[in-house]
């Protein structure tokens, strides 16, 4: 699809816009006619610009990892006429139900940045894309209709590649998932049982049979579009047909030399040692990934605005914290806003309000000031994005403000819901989700299945801006200013948007506050507990393992062992604290410092 051409006023009128007839933007393309195009290489620059070495691109993708893909686009303020006359004509096919069409109408649909390959217009083309309504269809998928698609894959993967000879040509997952569609579209909804699922997969085949000879591969939703069009040429398309016609007279052997998942030793096993999972098991398993993905989402967004506002010099944060909640909550007054992305505003506009009331407070509490009547209030909006780290921070305001007590009765509340269960997440964009430290999590998920309760089952790193510093126990200021000689040439792009705030895993840092909060309270043996639990997790590599912020955490340990009089064992906890960090590390500070005072008292 060729955009619109960009405009401007012309000078005088105010009022009539006109089309820019010249650019020296290069991320603007001129075409014949003399009309000024946005191209869509300017997004591909852009993210180059970004990345760096780190920069991949496959297809309309620009991302740093094989593992993710992330696709710039425009949102269209209506359904294209190229969508609208897809739910004609699924009015008369068996498969999606109405209630699926209904919510596919609220789906919006987006432009990205991809043209048609060798057109002459290429660079200044952008592909609709109907991503919305196609996982809303994926999500309508029966059990026995997935598991024809991923049978389809392992085929793909491992059969249909090899009738292909040409180099350029290929056969896609979506044209598996495509023909899936159609074969359902016109099937009834009898024959998709677990009984009949090898006739639902050569039901899938012939659909594919059916595209081969037509030489076309229509797109499900967007009329108009050939799948196979500049991707399979007529040979490669004739070879493949050929292949697949022969694998259904062989009724279906192939299948037996499947290597995936070891499916054809498994399928020549029937029917004693394969055992089916439960629909509503791989359901939730599905809806807990979905889930763990879109809370680094969360946590990245977050971070992103809380970097982005400290490092420009000219803005105020608090009160770019305010513009960027406001406008966040207008967002969810667009009536195409959907449940999915109300749950994500509410959780990043919960998260900046935590940052800003923190800062508020640190603020009185530098000047001496009270705080204002509505600061409750305030604080109550802003606790609940996980188990534990608005609420420590929260506990960590009142032990600065010296309420001790009040700080006590928070962390008995947090020490209360913070049991094994807990998943600890980091924002800090260091592996938000360890795989190996988190059954309990997924465990969870599974047995549950509702997103709506997650937030009770992780506890994110309690993070501290600069501005916010007041509100954290004096020690911790130096986490904020780590960086000793050349220290900050030594941070990678990541650790720039994080490195200049404080950032400590919930638990230990519940441990550190405790210790911190019953000293002040005189109350030794809850003081001494803290401790203890504190130097069980330093003295043990298991624990510190699952830590984010390990170095951060042994500094504590260290400053406990300091206010316990013991300057060696506080030096050696800073030691080992550098090995595990050399640089960019607070504990050069405090190793001087302790070296510099046992100097001067010997």
């Amino acid at each position: 699809m060729k955009p619109h051409p960009s405009t401007t006023y012309c000078s005088g009128s105010g009022e009539i816009p006109q089309p820019v007839t010249h650019t020296d933007d290069p991320n603007y393309v001129t075409d014949s006619q003399g009309w000024v195009f946005f191209s869509n290489i300017a997004v591909v620059r852009m993210a180059a610009e970004q990345l760096g070495d780190r920069h991949m691109r496959h297809g309309p993708s620009n991302s740093f990892s094989k593992d993710w893909d992330f696709v710039d686009a425009f949102l269209c303020n209506t359904l294209p006429p190229e969508i609208m006359s897809w739910f004609t004509r699924m009015q008369h096919g068996f498969w999606p139900s109405q209630e699926t069409l209904q919510a596919a109408r609220m789906c919006p649909c987006f432009l990205i940045p991809d043209g048609y390959k060798g057109s002459p217009t290429e660079q200044i083309e952008w592909r609709i894309t109907p991503n919305l309504i196609e996982r809303l269809l994926m999500f309508s998928l029966n059990m026995v209709a997935i598991k024809c698609l991923v049978i389809l894959k392992m085929l793909k993967k491992q059969e249909f590649l090899k009738y292909i000879p040409c180099k350029n040509c290929k056969f896609t997952t979506f044209n598996c998932k495509t023909a899936l569609f159609f074969t359902l579209n016109r099937t009834s909804p009898t024959v998709w049982t677990k009984c009949r699922l090898m006739e639902c997969i050569v039901n899938c085949l012939q659909t594919i049979i059916e595209f081969l000879n037509q030489g076309e591969c229509p797109h499900f939703i967007v009329e108009g579009v050939d799948l196979f069009d500049g991707k399979l040429c007529h040979e490669c398309q004739l070879s493949l047909k050929n292949a697949i016609e022969g694998m259904i007279q062989d009724d279906m052997h192939v299948l037996f030399h499947l290597l995936s998942d070891n499916l054809g030793q498994r399928l020549m096993a029937l029917p004693h040692e394969v055992r089916p999972y439960p629909r509503e098991d791989v359901n939730a398993g599905i809806c807990g990934k979905l889930a763990r993905d879109m809370f680094n989402l969360y946590l990245k967004k977050v971070r992103w605005v809380c970097s982005r506002l400290c490092n420009n010099e000219e803005a105020d944060v608090y009160t770019g914290l305010s513009n960027e909640i406001n406008i966040l909550e207008s967002l969810t007054m667009n009536p195409r806003t959907t449940q999915y992305d109300l749950n994500y505003i509410k959780f990043i506009v919960k998260s900046l309000m935590s940052v800003k009331v923190s800062i508020t407070s640190s603020n009185c509490i530098q000047y001496d000031q009270p705080l204002p009547r509505d600061i409750w209030q305030l604080y109550s909006e802003s606790l609940n994005t996980d188990v534990a780290s608005s609420k420590l921070k929260l506990a960590s305001m009142h032990y600065c403000q010296g309420e001790l007590r009040r700080a006590a009765s928070v962390l008995n509340e947090v020490e209360f819901d913070l049991d094994d269960s807990v998943q600890l997440v980091c924002g800090c964009g260091i592996v938000p989700f360890k795989d190996n430290l988190s059954k309990p999590f997924c465990e969870y998920t599974v047995q549950n299945g509702s997103n709506d309760q997650l937030t009770k089952k992780l506890a994110f790193c309690v993070r501290f801006l600069r501005e916010e510093k007041f509100c954290a126990p004096r020690f911790m200021w130096c986490e904020m200013y780590r960086a000793v000689g050349d220290d900050f040439d030594h941070r990678s792009r990541n650790q720039r948007q994080w490195m200049d705030w404080a950032e400590v895993d919930a638990r230990p840092y519940l441990l550190y506050l405790q210790y911190l909060t019953y000293r002040g309270l005189g109350v030794r043996h809850r003081q001494m507990e803290a401790f203890h639990g504190l130097e069980d997790i330093v003295s043990s590599r298991d624990q510190l393992h699952k830590l984010y912020h390990d170095e951060t955490v042994v500094n504590m340990y260290g400053h406990c062992c300091e206010l316990e009089g013991d300057v060696q064992r506080a030096l050696n906890a800073y030691n080992t604290s550098l090995r595990s960090r050399p640089r960019n590390n607070a504990a050069n500070w405090h190793k001087q410092r302790l070296e510099l005072m046992l100097n001067n008292y010997n």
